[in-house]
């Protein structure tokens, strides 16, 4: 494998360049008319414009990036999140024109990206999921017998994909048919399949997964654990590595479980196994996610390993020479996702220019980024501008790490969710690990950051105030 090309943008396409190269193999980026000035097109070693900046005509794209692929002398096809990375047509496109695509064969991501598939492949290997109907439904009357069976509340989720989207929680009977139609409608808007599906729904549920690993030769590994129950829209925004409410035993157990799912669907390559986690420590399978994760740093610090050359290795045949036995867990890891969002504004996208950009520095402390300063945030992405991570020996070390680094991560122009970064890292509940994936429901209001705000910004007055008196004392010393 000399030469990959990365079919993505922002920080993920550097991330996965920087690997790349440090392994001596050539990149090419692709970019959109949009992205004509971004990092990543400076930073691989060949870079080739693909379209007009919305996605489907660009980074969605998949018959134009195999043709530059072709073009170019390409081997491999990095695909990074989103984008085309669960496209199992894609893959197969890969296939069909001898290019190796980095991630898993397309029938596993087919049978992965059906939520009812995926429940379904993994039936014979005895892992415990949430009870509930693991076939399509549309029919209002059979989903109210189904509701009454299992029991309000329930959950109606799309079977086709996350995020999110097609996904309502209902709590009694008489809300099921409107909630129903919205579900459906919205699934179908978002993933061209209204195919929805109900089963229990779990309170106060931690969102907990297991990156995997494996490779062509019957290896697969277990990564240890990300905590992600710091959610919006259901969407993560911080994430952490390992939990603090996995005991040594439920770890070996999931871990356990995620390695069942991966040979479910013959998996090859990098994937996470999502869970719940109830109140009582139960644990349910929710989905697997068929690539790389946003969150990935956090495992990859507290696991020694870089995941990106695992995928390559293993992408070019090679077996995993790393053991079970030789991953330990190493001091704690903690992410946030830096959106260009106004936490202040229901995490609205915040579009605008970068007036003022400047990224933390020091030991332990991680900036995936993907944009500089005077750059404008485009309107056709998803809105994330960096991943900060920190890392320490403990969780408490890492959190005030973050705390710190969140400070010094300097933006103007734009709202985005730092502050909301902070709010979380300070929060009793947070810092306590009490706490679950209704945590912004619970405790977070743009009101109660606000006050937050305007409390430090007093403080600082003051600070800055009694400093000021001090040093007036000083000049008016008299002369000895």
């Amino acid at each position: 494998m000399k030469k990959i090309l990365v079919a993505n943008r922002g920080e993920i396409a550097i991330r996965v360049m920087k690997t790349a190269q440090k392994m001596g193999i050539k990149t090419v980026a692709v970019f959109s008319t949009a992205d004509r000035n971004a990092p990543h097109v400076k930073f691989a070693d060949e870079a080739v414009c693909i379209g007009q900046p919305p996605s489907n005509q660009s980074y969605l794209k998949g018959d134009k990036i195999i043709e530059v692929a072709k073009q170019l002398g390409v081997d491999a096809i990095h695909p990074g999140y989103g984008f085309l990375s669960e496209n199992a047509a894609f893959a197969e496109l890969c296939e069909t024109n001898n290019i190796i695509f980095i991630g898993p064969k397309s029938k596993a991501i087919k049978i992965m990206g059906s939520k009812l598939a995926a429940k379904d492949a993994v039936k014979a290997y005895n892992i415990p999921m949430v009870p509930g109907i693991d076939k399509a439904i549309t029919d209002v009357n059979k989903a109210k017998d189904i509701a009454k069976t299992i029991g309000f509340p329930i959950l109606i989720k799309a079977s086709a994909g996350g995020g999110g989207k097609g996904m309502r929680v209902v709590e009694k009977e008489s809300e099921l048919e409107s909630q129903m139609t919205r579900a459906i409608s919205e699934a179908t808007s978002a993933f061209g399949d209204g195919s929805v599906f109900i089963e229990k729904y779990v309170s106060s549920p931690r969102h907990i997964e297991i990156q995997v690993m494996a490779d062509s030769h019957g290896n697969v590994l277990h990564f240890f654990e990300r905590e992600c129950s710091i959610q919006r829209r259901h969407q993560k925004v911080v994430e952490e590595a390992p939990s603090c409410v996995l005991t040594s035993q439920l770890r070996d157990k999931m871990g356990e479980a995620a390695v069942k799912v991966a040979k479910a669907c013959d998996y090859l390559g990098a994937g996470t196994v999502e869970f719940l986690l109830d109140s009582h420590h139960n644990f349910y399978f929710l989905e697997m996610n068929t690539r790389l994760q946003v969150e990935h740093p956090v495992t990859e610090l507290i696991t020694g390993v870089d995941l990106v050359e695992l995928q390559i290795k293993v992408a070019r045949g090679e077996a995993l020479q790393l053991k079970q036995k030789d991953l330990i867990i190493n001091g704690h890891a903690l992410e946030l996702r830096v959106y260009a969002e106004d936490p202040l504004n229901d995490f609205l996208p915040s579009v605008g220019h970068l007036e003022v950009y400047k990224l933390p520095k020091g030991e332990g402390i991680r900036v995936d980024n993907g944009f500089e300063e005077g750059m404008d945030i485009p309107i056709y992405y998803d809105p994330m501008l960096a991943k900060l991570i920190t890392f320490a020996k403990t969780r408490e070390e890492a959190i005030q790490l973050m705390i710190n680094a969140i400070e010094n991560y300097h933006i103007k122009g734009i709202e985005t969710t730092l502050p909301f970064g902070k709010f979380v890292c300070e929060h009793d509940a947070f810092r306590s690990g009490n706490f679950d994936t209704h945590f912004v429901k619970k405790y977070y209001s743009p009101e109660a950051l606000k006050a937050e705000t305007e409390n430090e910004a007093k403080i600082a007055a003051l600070i800055a105030v009694k400093q000021y008196i001090k040093d007036q004392k000083v000049l008016r010393l008299p002369l000895k």
